[in-house]
Formats: C-alpha cells, sequence, structure tokens
C-alpha cells in the first residue's frame, strides 16, 4: 500500500442526526450531520414521517395550488368563449329569420 496518499481515519467521529441522536463511529470526517438515522427512520420505527429537505413539500404544495388556480381560469375561459359563441350563433340565427320574413313576395299588391 502507498504511504500518504489516503485520507486520515478518525475513529472516534460524531454523527449528529436532525432528530438530535449523536453516534459515535469512525469515518474520514471528524463530525458529520446527516438527516436521518436509524432512531427516526420510518422503516425501523414504525412512525409515519415527512421529511422537508429545504421545503420541497411546501413548494410542491405551491405548484400544484398554482396549476390547479391555472386550470380554473382555462375552464372559466373557455366557458365564456362558448358562450359568445352561442351568442353570436343566434344572433346571426334570428337574423336570417328576419331577413327570410322581412322579404316581400312578389306578386299583386293589395
Amino acid at each position: 500500500m502507498r504511504k500518504n496518499i489516503h485520507p486520515k481515519y478518525y475513529n472516534d467521529a460524531k454523527i449528529t442526526c436532525s432528530c438530535g441522536a449523536v453516534f459515535n463511529i469512525g469515518s474520514t470526517q471528524k463530525e458529520l450531520e446527516i438527516e436521518i438515522c436509524s432512531q427516526c427512520h420510518p422503516f425501523y420505527t414504525g412512525k409515519k414521517k415527512v421529511l422537508d429537505t429545504a421545503g420541497r413539500v411546501d413548494r410542491f404544495k405551491k405548484l400544484a395550488e398554482k396549476a390547479m388556480k391555472k386550470k380554473a381560469e382555462i375552464k372559466k375561459a373557455k366557458s365564456q368563449k362558448n358562450k359568445i359563441k352561442k351568442e353570436i350563433k343566434s344572433k346571426i340565427a334570428g337574423k336570417k329569420i328576419k331577413a327570410v320574413s322581412g322579404t316581400v313576395k312578389k306578386g299583386k299588391k293589395k
């Protein structure tokens, strides 16, 4: 094995979890901070836990809410567009009826 190429190994490295648990194990770093450990992991504890790393859950909820608002706006715009189309069709149909009924038949006038 070559010398002076391997990192320094600490036998008493301190590992700190976000739940507050502290472990002393061997590592190449003196101190480490982790997000989840065996004392707080749902697989080992049997409890459900939501990990919100840097607000990802909040960000997802915000994006989902924004998408729902956009869908509602599009649906509202489509309904208004369809309403306008129906009004235009009814006006055109009404003009055709008036035009047909307003014509004078050729023939004798009394």
